[in-house]
């Protein structure tokens, strides 16, 4: 599991136990469908032949260059179309999980907002009828061909919500994220090691810093979500990434019981016994692990590349960042995805105006303006990249995972409630209570429980 919404920029760190939170916002099913435009009916591309609009939009980007981005986006919107006003309503993320349920229930729901992409929450939307696929707006538009397909799939589902990641685009992110490896440039010039170039570099890298003294591995999980952020690419070299994918996104067609699955699980298992970790990971925050590096006091971080701001800012050109590939030959297997995607609303009164600020928000000025607010654009990323640093790290490794590797969900969208199962199995599995079998068989209960229920 992830922590989403906070974690949709560079420029904050993560904030963590949202799939409870998230829960909550399970819509009814006593919604309409909603339908794109009539058959025959083009699309209105064109704003300024809309007359005087209100467009009322939910957000929860309120931190940091979030907020910033975000405030001149909409000021360039208006200045652009005067005989439009945006009326903003930005939460924190968990507040918006909290009263988007009622909003989009209700009878004044707003225009556009930012759904989650999970089932527990766009899913769950989808399924209910209340939010619009943009399916005639993606073609209108080019979302299709600004998008790659490995991005856009994470806001597609069936018009049912019963398959994740194929079928109608239900909304567009602005930001990317991809999870990886930070580190400390001076550990590994003091060890004697380079940047390992793939997975068993790296995992002969760890090795090596723990035969020389060193802590090899950071990791505070407390919060129970950020070991998914370890295991996650860990499953990526290992499995398959098709399997990964119908298992990350509840798909039929997978099972977690298998030999490879095991050996993931086994291997994570394996590193906290071999001392590879930090003492207590399980009693440790997941802030506190990040400070550690900042520290010194350790050698490697796996985590998402939303922490590259907080780092840069603690450790400047010490810290560094890299994907290994999996194998040495292809692009890094390993878990990203994108930011809460902006989606329509059924109960919108203008969907072509809802569209196209969507499409403003998301086209390559837009871009442009993410990366000035220390954003990670989620498409265009390497054209946007800093000329050095963690940042540059981060932008290079989304963009060849995008293109050369292959982007893996989330374990935590499969189903409703596999954020806690997962976090509650890696939690048993670090501490020893149970092995790699018991931590696949109880995976599997719940994604075989989901998919064979849907």
């Amino acid at each position: 599991m992830k922590p989403r919404g906070t974690t949709r920029t560079l420029a904050l760190a993560a904030v963590a136990a949202l799939a409870l939170a998230l829960s909550a916002c399970t819509p009814g099913s006593e919604a309409p469908a909603p339908s794109a435009p009539a058959a025959g009916t083009a699309v209105e591309k064109d704003v300024t032949k809309m007359g005087e609009q209100t467009l009322t939009v939910w957000d929860q980007e309120v931190r940091g260059g979030q907020n910033e981005q975000m405030t001149k986006l909409n000021a360039a919107f208006e200045a652009k179309y005067p005989n439009v006003k945006i009326k903003r309503n930005s939460q924190s993320f968990e507040d918006l999980g909290k009263t988007l349920r009622l909003a989009l229930s209700g009878t004044d729901a707003p225009d556009v907002v930012q759904a989650n992409n999970g089932r527990n929450t766009m899913g769950a939307f989808v399924k209910a009828g209340q939010l619009l696929p943009l399916d005639d707006w993606a073609a209108a538009y080019g979302w299709t061909e600004r998008y790659p397909a490995s991005v856009l799939k994470y806001s597609q589902y069936s018009a049912d919500g019963t398959t994740f990641g194929s079928g109608s685009v239900y909304g567009l992110p602005q930001v990317g994220e991809v999870v990886g490896v930070f580190y400390s440039k001076k550990k590994l010039e003091s060890l004697g090691l380079e940047v390992p170039a793939d997975w068993a570099g790296f995992e002969s890298a760890i090795t090596t810093a723990k035969d020389k003294g060193e802590t090899p591995l950071l990791l505070g999980n407390i919060e129970k979500w950020p070991a998914g952020h370890v295991f996650g690419p860990l499953q990526g070299a290992k499995v398959e990434a098709g399997q990964i994918e119908k298992l990350g996104f509840g798909n039929a067609g997978a099972s977690w019981t298998t030999p490879e699955n095991e050996a993931a699980a086994a291997a994570l298992a394996d590193w906290n016994a071999k001392g590879y970790f930090n003492q207590g990971v399980n009693g440790t925050e997941y802030d506190a692990a990040w400070q550690k590096l900042a520290k010194g006091e350790g050698v490697f971080l796996m985590g998402g590349s939303w922490m590259a701001a907080d780092l840069a800012d603690a450790m400047g050109e010490d810290v560094g960042f890299f994907a290994p590939a999996a194998p040495a030959e292809a692009g890094a297997h390993t878990t990203g995805g994108t930011g809460l995607p902006f989606t329509v609303t059924a109960k919108t009164k203008n969907p072509d105006l809802a569209a196209a600020y969507i499409d403003f928000i998301t086209n390559d000025e837009a871009m442009a303006v993410l990366a000035e607010t220390g954003n990670l654009p989620v498409v265009n990323t390497q054209k946007y990249a800093p000329a050095s640093g963690v940042l540059k790290d981060v932008y290079t490794a989304f963009e060849a995972v995008t293109t050369d590797g292959v982007l893996l969900p989330y374990l935590d969208y499969a189903t409703p409630t596999m954020g806690e199962t997962l976090g509650d199995s890696l939690q048993g599995l670090l501490d020893g209570r149970i092995d790699a079998k018991a931590f696949t068989e109880a995976m599997e209960a719940d994604y075989a429980g989901f998919t064979q229920g849907k």
